[in-house]
C-alpha cells in the first residue's frame, strides 16, 4: 500500500477536492517526423538550441524551488536536477540530436527521439539497474526537449475522466482554457504564482488550486488518489482513511458555508446607510456567464477576449468574434457588458499572435500590439460595435499609457462604425463608451489627462501591483513580495479615483483586490462604487459591504492612507 505524503504550496483558489491524479507532464507527446531541406538545416539546429536553452532555464527554476524542500528531499532533488542539467549541457543526447539533423536531415523533435532510442538501447544492454535508472533520466530530459520543441498544449486535458485532479509542472493560460470543470475537480502544479493569469482562471472556474508545489511530480503517479486543499495550500497524495475522512468533513463544512452565502445572491448590494455598490463579474471564458448570473452579478465588468485567440494558429474573423460577443451580451439579459480588447503578452500568449521581445511584460503587448497590428484592432472593434446593438456594451483598452493611444483607438472606432454603416449593419448612436484600464503607474499618475479623453476608468490592480513593485505575478519565487497593501499601490489607486471624480467619469475596480472582502471597506472608503470579480467571490463581498456604512469605510480609508507600514495597514484591515 502506498504511503501518504503531504506537500505544501501556494493557496491559490479555495476549496477542497478529492480525485484521481492525471499527470499531464508525463512527456507523452506526438512527435512529428519530416525531412528538412538542405537550406533549412541551420534553422532546424537553431530550433534545437533554443529548446535546450528553454529547458535549462526551466530546470534551474525547478532547482531553486526544490531548495525549499526538507533537507534530505532537497539534497536528493538537487542531485537529480543537476544530472538533468548536465544531460542538456553539451551532452551525448544534444550532440547526437544535432548530428542527426545534419546527417539524416530530420526535424529536431525526431532527431531527439532517435538519439534517445539509441542511448536507451545501449543503457539497457548493460544489464545494470543503476544505469537503467540513468536511462530513464535521459528519457525525462528528452521528453522535456520534445515538449519545448513542439510547443504542444495539454490537449489531453479536454479528455480526462470526471473527478480528475490535474497535476503538472506548469499550466499556461491556454492549457487552463482547455479544462472542463465538469471533469476536472482541482489543479496542482510545481510552478506558478498566486496572481498569475492561470491562477486567475482557476479562481474564475471555482476550481481548488495549489501552485508552486516543490517536488510534486516526483511524488505522484497517474491514478493516485489526491486531495487538494486550495485554502490551506496543501496537497495530500494517497491519503489514509483517517485523512480522507477529515477532508471530507472539512469539504462538507465549506459546502454549508457556500449555501449560507448563496442567500446573499438575491439581496440588494447596498451598505448599511443605503449606498448602492455595483458588483459585476469578470469573465475569462464564455462558460462563466452562467456562473456570473447564478451568483447574482449585476453585469460583466471585464470580459477578457483572449479566449478567442488561444489554442489556434489563425486569427478569429469578425463574424466569429461577433458571435461570441453577441452571445454574451444577449445572455446577460440587459445587464451591462464591458469587453476588453485583446491583451496578449506577459503571461498570456496566443498561438496566432506573436508578442516577442526580451521582456514581453514590458514590450509589444496589449493596446501597443493592437495599434501596431491594426488588422487585430479593427476586426475586434467592428465585432464589438455589432454586438453593442444587442445591449449595453462598453469597450475597455488595456495597458494605456498616454492620451495619444486613446485618441488613436477612438479614431479607429469611428472608422469601424462608418465601414459597418456602409455595409448596412446597424451601429448604435452614440457609440459605446470607450474606457481605459489603469494598470501601470504612469497611467495612474497621469490619470487627470487620461480622464479628459476616456469615458470611464477601470483599475486593474493585478498588473498595477506587478509594475509598481517590479514583481512577476506568475513567479512563485517572488510571490511573497506581491502585496496589494503596499502604500505605493494604494496611493496610485487613490490618484486614479480622485482623477475620475474630477473628470466626472465612472470608475470601477476589476483586479483580484475587488474579490477579497478584506479590502472592501478600504476600497469603498476611497470612493470605488463598482467592483468586478470572479463570480465565486460575489457573495462574500456582498456580505461584507452590507455590514458596512460609508462613514465607517471612509474612516478606515483615512486611517490606512495615513499609514506607511504595510504590516500595520494589514492589521488595521483585519481589525475592521
Amino acid at each position: 500500500m502506498k504511503s501518504e505524503r503531504v506537500l505544501s504550496g501556494l493557496p491559490i483558489s479555495p476549496g477542497i477536492a478529492i480525485g484521481a491524479a492525471f499527470v499531464s507532464d508525463d512527456g507523452r507527446i506526438a512527435v512529428p517526423d519530416y525531412r528538412v531541406a538542405q537550406a533549412d538545416l541551420e534553422r532546424e539546429r537553431h530550433r534545437l538550441t533554443e529548446a535546450v536553452a528553454l529547458s535549462l532555464k526551466q530546470l534551474r527554476k525547478l532547482k531553486v524551488k526544490a531548495a525549499a524542500l526538507p533537507s534530505a528531499a532537497a539534497e536528493e532533488a538537487g542531485y537529480l536536477l543537476d544530472a538533468h542539467l548536465a544531460m542538456l549541457t553539451d551532452s551525448r543526447l544534444v550532440r547526437g540530436a544535432d548530428k542527426r539533423i545534419g546527417e539524416d536531415r530530420v526535424n529536431a523533435e525526431r532527431a531527439v527521439q532517435m538519439e534517445l532510442s539509441r542511448i536507451g538501447d545501449s543503457f539497457a544492454a548493460m544489464g545494470d539497474a543503476y544505469l537503467a535508472a540513468r536511462g530513464e533520466d535521459i528519457r525525462v530530459v528528452a521528453a522535456r526537449l520534445i515538449r519545448n520543441l513542439t510547443k504542444t498544449p495539454y490537449a489531453a486535458l479536454q479528455r480526462v475522466p470526471p473527478g480528475t485532479v490535474i497535476v503538472a509542472e506548469e499550466l499556461t493560460p491556454a492549457d487552463t482554457a482547455l479544462i472542463d470543470p465538469k471533469r476536472v475537480v482541482a489543479i496542482a502544479t510545481v510552478l506558478g504564482g498566486a496572481e498569475g493569469h492561470t491562477a486567475i482562471m482557476a479562481r474564475a472556474l471555482a476550481l481548488p488550486a495549489v501552485l508552486g508545489v516543490a517536488g510534486l511530480l516526483g511524488q505522484v503517479e497517474p491514478g493516485d488518489t489526491i486531495i487538494v486543499d486550495g485554502g490551506d495550500g496543501k496537497v495530500v497524495i494517497n491519503p489514509t482513511a483517517a485523512t480522507r475522512n477529515h477532508y471530507e468533513r472539512a469539504r462538507e463544512e465549506l459546502d454549508q458555508e457556500r449555501r449560507r452565502l448563496a442567500r446573499f445572491r438575491r439581496q440588494p448590494s447596498v451598505t448599511l446607510d443605503g449606498t448602492e455598490i455595483a458588483l459585476e463579474a469578470n469573465l475569462e471564458l464564455p462558460r462563466e456567464r452562467e456562473l456570473a448570473l447564478a451568483a447574482g452579478a449585476q453585469g460583466l465588468g471585464l470580459v477578457r477576449t483572449e479566449f478567442l485567440f488561444m489554442n489556434r494558429d489563425d486569427l478569429p474573423d469578425e463574424d466569429e468574434q461577433y458571435a461570441a460577443y453577441a452571445a454574451l451580451v444577449s445572455g446577460m439579459e440587459g445587464k451591462p457588458v464591458t469587453i476588453r480588447t485583446l491583451d496578449i503578452g506577459g503571461d498570456k500568449i496566443a498561438g496566432a499572435v506573436a508578442s516577442e521581445g526580451p521582456n514581453p511584460a514590458l514590450g509589444l503587448r496589449a493596446v501597443r500590439l493592437a495599434l501596431k497590428e491594426r488588422r487585430i484592432l479593427d476586426v475586434q472593434l467592428a465585432a464589438m460595435l455589432r454586438a453593442s446593438s444587442l445591449g449595453k456594451v462598453r469597450i475597455l483598452l488595456p495597458m494605456i499609457s498616454n492620451v495619444g493611444e486613446i485618441r488613436t483607438v477612438r479614431g479607429a472606432l469611428l472608422q469601424a462604425a462608418r465601414r459597418l454603416r456602409r455595409r448596412g449593419i446597424e451601429v448604435p448612436e452614440p457609440l459605446p463608451p470607450l474606457g481605459v484600464m489603469i494598470e501601470i503607474p504612469g497611467a495612474a499618475l497621469a490619470a487627470d489627462a487620461l480622464a479628459a479623453e476616456a469615458d470611464f476608468f477601470s483599475i486593474g490592480t493585478n498588473d498595477l501591483i506587478q509594475y509598481t513593485l517590479a514583481i512577476d505575478r506568475g513567479d512563485e519565487q517572488v510571490a511573497y513580495l506581491y502585496n496589494p497593501l503596499h502604500p505605493a499601490v494604494l496611493r496610485l489607486i487613490q490618484f486614479a479615483v480622485e482623477a475620475a471624480f474630477r473628470g466626472r467619469i465612472p470608475i470601477s475596480l476589476c483586479g483580484e483586490m475587488a474579490g477579497d472582502p478584506r479590502f472592501t471597506p478600504l476600497l469603498i472608503g476611497l470612493g470605488i462604487r463598482t467592483f468586478s470579480m470572479a463570480p465565486a467571490n460575489l457573495a462574500r463581498v456582498k456580505q461584507r459591504l452590507r455590514a458596512l456604512s460609508i462613514g465607517e469605510a471612509v474612516a478606515i480609508a483615512h486611517r490606512v492612507m495615513a499609514e506607511h507600514d504595510e504590516r500595520k495597514i494589514a492589521r488595521l484591515l483585519e481589525e475592521t
